[in-house]
């Protein structure tokens, strides 16, 4: 019986098979490599992955789907909103470093991303497709216009390349929007910095990104007892994510 994608989950179903050996290639699994598959859906990309690896754990919260996927003899189905799973109990479970990939559901990838967050330091890599504007914020460079908060919190934990174009009708249905995949690699040594409050001065430094800090981020500051020095005479965009991190590290707690 054939599947009818989702609205509500956000489902596109990969089917170009030039595009799935691609990011096949991109990922370069390994016999027993602790994979992790979030969103299988149809198991497009599940199936060439569980054929090098042997086996695979997959995320997949669509109830129907996830009954399918179970019949399939090397998969460990985890039925979940993936947001609700604990990556470090999965970890324990490993005998390496978590391998992460997935076909992110475009209406809440940033969340998924900010979830993983907490868990980069029990994973190798991870590979995703996900809206191309989205990618472009990820690895974007200071003083662009893409360059935001979602780009100063993965980059101070990340190394990121966008790694592959993908045009919508790769998909059915197909997107109104480009796609491409992102490989993201956690850094060996990343700075040592309280995660909350970095995130809380980013989220406060862009929630106005056209005016300049000093009404924003400035005012953050004077009422955190902060007596260093920082430059607020420019806007969020113009701060390197080393500048960010270095003041998240020195505003008292």
């Amino acid at each position: 019986m054939k599947h009818i994608a989702r609205k509500r989950f956000g489902q596109h179903f990969l089917t170009d098979g030039g595009i799935i050996d691609a990011i096949v290639r991109e990922i370069a699994p390994k016999p027993g490599d602790a994979m992790v598959e979030i969103g299988p859906g149809l198991a497009a990309l599940t199936q060439p992955l569980v054929e090098r690896l042997g086996r695979l754990t997959v995320i997949e919260l669509d109830r129907d789907l996830a009954q399918r996927l179970r019949g399939h003899g090397q998969l460990d189905v985890i039925e979940s909103d993936v947001l609700k799973v604990d990556f470090a109990a999965l970890a324990t479970q490993a005998t390496g470093p978590l391998r992460i990939v997935g076909n992110l559901p475009y209406n809440i990838s940033t969340p998924i991303l900010f979830h993983l967050l907490g868990f980069a330091h029990l994973v190798a890599d991870q590979h995703f497709m996900l809206q191309k504007e989205v990618i472009d914020r990820m690895v974007a460079r200071p003083a662009t216009s893409d360059y935001s908060r979602l780009s100063v919190m993965l980059q101070w934990r990340y190394a990121m390349d966008n790694v592959l174009f993908v045009p919508p009708e790769s998909f059915d249905p197909p997107p109104r929007v480009d796609s491409a995949v992102v490989r993201m690699v956690p850094l060996a040594e990343p700075p040592v910095v309280d995660a909350a409050r970095l995130g809380e001065i980013v989220q406060v430094a862009f929630s106005q990104r056209r005016k300049l800090l000093r009404h924003t981020l400035g005012k953050w500051l004077d009422e955190h007892a902060f007596a260093g020095s920082f430059d607020t005479q420019r806007r969020a965009e113009e701060v390197p994510v080393a500048e960010y991190v270095a003041l998240a590290q020195s505003v008292p707690q």
